[in-house]
């Protein structure tokens, strides 16, 4: 039976997972928007949401609890002083998942993972663009036909 088996074990085992869900939560906060893959994304998106959660509540122990978790104090204070603020209004759903589709080498399902609330920056480009251009499959170089049969080689030898 599946009841109550909600972890994404991602492959990985718990102290690895844990770093890993850490790291993103990080490059998340820091950035406001990360490409990842797409199970990632959605291992991460409650771990996510749970930190804007105690963000929210900003007292002693809500940063501790976060410090304990993403263990980078300078993320944390940007947790709590920028990216929760923009969220105050918002009951949940602070995450957006945008899937962009396969990716070229290994075809691994590939997500933009952000914030809703996030301020985007003059040069940064809506993830609609970013879709796109990642949807698009650069064309393959044609390749010229250059093989010669032995005697057209033996030819062009003698012809110098």
């Amino acid at each position: 039976m599946r009841h109550r088996s909600k972890t994404v074990k991602l492959k990985r085992n718990a102290s690895q997972r844990r770093a890993l869900l850490a790291n993103l939560a990080c490059n998340l906060i820091e950035h406001g928007r990360i490409k990842t893959t797409l199970g990632k994304a959605k291992a991460l998106r409650p771990v996510a949401e749970k930190l804007i959660t105690l963000a929210k509540r900003d007292d002693l122990h809500s940063r501790r609890l976060a410090i304990a978790f993403l263990r980078q104090k300078e993320t944390v204070q940007k947790l709590f002083s920028e990216t929760a603020p923009a969220s105050k209004d918002r009951q949940g759903g602070y995450c957006r998942i945008t899937k962009l589709g396969a990716r070229m080498s290994d075809s691994a399902p590939m997500a933009i993972i952000e914030w809703v609330d996030r301020v985007i920056a003059a040069d940064e480009a809506p993830v609609e663009e970013v879709a796109a251009k990642e949807t698009v499959a650069a064309p393959a170089p044609e390749k010229k036909a250059t093989k010669k049969k032995a005697s057209e080689a033996v030819v062009e030898v003698a012809g110098e």
